[in-house]
């Protein structure tokens, strides 16, 4: 006598196979997390973006420096960061969950509004048009730590 029928191993193995899904999943969100999303976008990109992609997804830069006689341009983009941007690892969507369920049930806390900061992120592109390199840094720095100095 076999120890389960064949349609009931089937199912057992169906939801293992979408308990190990949805695991990858909740891991993919997690990493997705752990960066601003800028960081991810520009250290992907290094080798591979070129300027007309940067400026379709993102808009004009805010400074675009190009030699006159060649060589690598200068673009930079200013951009507000909050401390969950900038956090290592930040679960906002089990924040924004909790608080949209706390708000259905009428118990919303008060949240006070997140405190920006202002990042410039300084685009290097070589003369090929291609993203060579990119750094990000406050606009003036040490605005964050003398913000949350107690």
């Amino acid at each position: 006598m076999k120890s389960c029928l064949l349609p009931l191993c089937r199912r057992r193995r169906h939801s293992i196979g979408l308990a190990y899904l949805g695991l990858f999943v909740l891991i993919g969100l997690l990493t997705a997390c752990s960066t601003p999303a800028w960081d991810g976008y520009f250290k992907r990109g290094v080798g591979n973006l070129t300027q007309e992609e940067v400026q379709t997804k993102l808009g004009s830069p805010h400074t675009a420096k190009t030699p006159a006689l060649g060589g690598d341009s200068l673009w930079t983009y200013r951009v507000a960061l909050s401390e969950h941007d900038l956090a290592t690892w930040t679960p906002t969507f089990l924040i924004e969950a909790s608080q949209s369920v706390g708000s259905l049930m009428g118990k919303a806390s008060e949240q006070p509004k997140q405190t920006l900061y202002c990042y410039r992120y300084s685009l290097t592109f070589a003369e090929d048009h291609i993203l060579k390199s990119w750094k990000r840094e406050e606009c003036n720095p040490g605005t964050r730590e003398a913000l949350n100095a107690h």
